[in-house]
Order: structure tokens, then sequence, then C-alpha cells
């Protein structure tokens, strides 16, 4: 298995320029579960509202992004809700066809790229959403998806997830852990396609099946080290090397519950605080991760003070890149998709605040370029047909 490309086939726009700006590929990001949320569209000024919207894009350097598809175990018509939210792209993209394209494969990302358009493709985060048919495997691979997160925390008939196998929640982790043989047909089918397999939000069972029945190489879109931080969302040791051991990558998630280990108690009290009102907010409709976004607008100074600091997230990045090497760490944001990130890190303009804290670090101009983007890049080269 081809594990490493020659950094000579990245885009000429991804390799360090003289004014040392690296360009950015974030591989998740929740704007378009956002807008469907808040009522509002990614290219008006969504500055206060969101922390992603066209303009703020570009003035990040995020050259390409994955914008993620999502919806919660509980949705009665999950397939009919990706496809709302891809329409909700689609649309933006006609009004929006000199800013921003539909990009399909590692060539087109190129040409985006050289023409100064974002380059844009979906993540479908959780394999709920296919409904138990490989059939909307291909419908979606035919939108543009190319990543697929095999669950949420939800798990599906065939693989359990890491809330799930953690905290015994769901009667399929108590019976059966992992990926069944449907779930391995799955992971073959994406390899077919071209679709990258992401193992976030997957349970430990789960990730090593996913691992040894996958032909080419995988991604983790949003998670960090569980050293650092021990959650069952995070990355133990051995599943760092064996994300290196594939080929795949690793991109860091900003939300403050997956970077500091003590913010989990910090929130607790927050919700707790606000009980009454996040409780008529989801009995009004509204779901309870959107929920707690109105809440944190709402009690800025609250959520402000309890943010980490920028040096924490960078910690777990020294962490990974030990274990598995600069070629096998990216970025994977979760923006729009979380009530609080590093402090400084306040939406989609504050990716070179990172790339000056690598700088500051002495990463290499080369390996900086590799992790805001080229990694990602390489990865999804390696799995197209």
């Amino acid at each position: 298995m081809l594990k490493h490309l020659v950094w000579i086939l990245l885009p000429l726009s991804l390799q360090v320029t003289a004014q040392q700006t690296f360009k950015v590929v974030d591989s998740h990001n929740d704007i378009l579960t956002a807008c469907l949320e808040k009522k509002v569209s990614l290219d008006a000024d969504l500055s206060g509202k969101t922390m992603s919207d066209l303009n703020r894009f570009a003035k990040g350097d995020v050259v390409a992004q994955l914008f993620s598809v999502w919806c919660d175990g509980d949705e009665k018509h999950p397939l009919a809700l990706a496809n709302r939210e891809m329409d909700t792209l689609d649309a933006v993209i006609a009004r929006n066809p000199g800013r921003i394209t539909l990009t399909r494969n590692y060539k087109e990302i190129q040409q985006a790229i050289k023409a100064h358009k974002l380059a844009a493709m979906f993540g479908v985060e959780g394999g709920h959403m296919i409904e138990d048919n490989l059939d909307n495997l291909q419908k979606f691979y035919d939108r543009g998806v190319r990543y697929m997160t095999l669950t949420w925390n939800n798990s599906t008939s065939w693989a359990t997830s890491a809330f799930d196998e953690t905290l015994k929640k769901d009667s399929l982790a108590k019976t059966h852990k992992g990926l069944t043989d449907f779930g391995k047909q799955v992971i073959q089918k994406m390899n077919d396609l071209g679709m990258l397999v992401d193992l976030s939000h997957v349970g430990e069972q789960t990730f090593w099946d996913a691992i040894h029945t996958s032909t080419k190489p995988i991604i983790v879109s949003h998670s960090n080290a569980y050293a650092l931080c021990p959650v069952f969302r995070n990355l133990k040791d051995d599943q760092i090397k064996a994300v290196a051991a594939n080929g795949g990558v690793i991109d860091l998630n900003f939300y403050s519950g997956f970077v500091d280990s003590g913010y989990a108690a910090k929130e607790k009290a927050f919700m707790e605080n606000h009980k009454n009102e996040l409780d008529s907010l989801i009995k009004a409709g509204v779901q309870q991760n959107y929920a707690l976004f109105v809440l944190a607008d709402k009690y800025s100074s609250e959520v402000q003070a309890a943010r980490p600091p920028l040096s924490m997230l960078m910690d777990h990045m020294d962490y990974i890149v030990k274990l598995a090497g600069v070629d096998h760490v990216g970025l994977g944001s979760d923006f729009d998709g979380i009530n609080s990130s590093p402090q400084t890190l306040d939406d989609v303009t504050s990716y070179p605040l990172i790339a000056k804290a690598m700088q500051e670090r002495g990463y290499r101009k080369k390996d900086i370029a590799k992790i805001m983007g080229g990694n990602i890049l390489r990865v999804l080269k390696a799995n197209e047909k």
C-alpha cells in the first residue's frame, strides 16, 4: 500500500511561498447544518452568527473544505435530510460560480485553487444516513460525497459507535461490537468508489475492524489524542500508530472538550445553570447541539472564560506527530459543530494562528504546509479509483 506521495504532487498553491502563507484544507465543518438551524445562507455575511461563511473562508486561507452533512440518530428520514443539506450548498455554488465550486477529485481541487475558488466536497457524518442500503453510497458519491464517518454517536445496525461502546447505551453495543458482515461490505464499497472511510466517532472495535478491512488509507476527520484528553472521541496511542501504518491522516478537532480534560466539568456546570432554558429550546424543536449554541451566544462571557489556550491544541498536534509522524496529521476543525474552541480560534479566519504557533514550535515550512492541507489531499488522491 502506497503510504506517502512525493511532495511535488501537491498543487503549487499549497507549497510554501516567500510570504509564508499556508493554504488550508479542512476535513470537517458543520456550517451546512448551522445554516439550516439558524435559517441563514453561507454566502451572506454571517459574522456574529456562525463561525463560517464564504467571505471568511477566503480570509482564513481556506482553499478546500469538506462540508459535513449531519443529522442525529433520532432523525426519521436521515437520507432526505442529508440531501437537503447538500441542496443548500449546491444553491450557494449556483449563485457564486466565481467563488466556490464542487470538486470531485484531486485534479479538480487543483484547478479550483488555481482559479482562486473554494474547492467544496461533502463528508457524510454518520453511516445511518445510507439507511442500510449500499445503493445510497453510490448516490452520495455521485453528489460529491468524498468521505463517510461510519457512525456518529449513535450506532448503526452494522457498526458500533464510540459513545455506545464506551457507555453501553445502545442495545447493539451490548450484543455486538464492531462491524457486521454488512459493515465490511460498506467499507469495501467505499474503497471501490473512492470514498474515504472516516473513523471519527466509531468505537474501538469498529476502528480495528475497519482498519483491517479497508484496502485504502483512512481518515479520522475530527479527533485528538486520548492520552492528553481521555474522552471516548479521542484516539489512544495504538490507534494513532495504526492510522500512520495505514497511510491515513488524523485531523485535529478544535472542540474544547476534546482538547482540555478539564473542560467537561465546566460545560456540565454551564448546562446545569441554564437547564430550564436548554429544556425549553429543545421542547421548541431545536436540536440539542444547536440549543447549546444559542445559550453560548447568549452567555458568551461564561463560555469565553472556560476556553482552553491554543497551546493545548498544539500539544495534541505535537503528541500525534511524535507518535505517527508529520505526514499523518491535519485539520478537522469542527467549526459550526462546536460551541467552544481554544482561545483565539474564533472562526475560519483563525487558521493562520495555527501556522504561526507551529512556526514558534520549530516546525519546518514544508511540514506546516503538509499539516495545514497537504496531508488530507494526499489521502484523497490515494483513495481515487
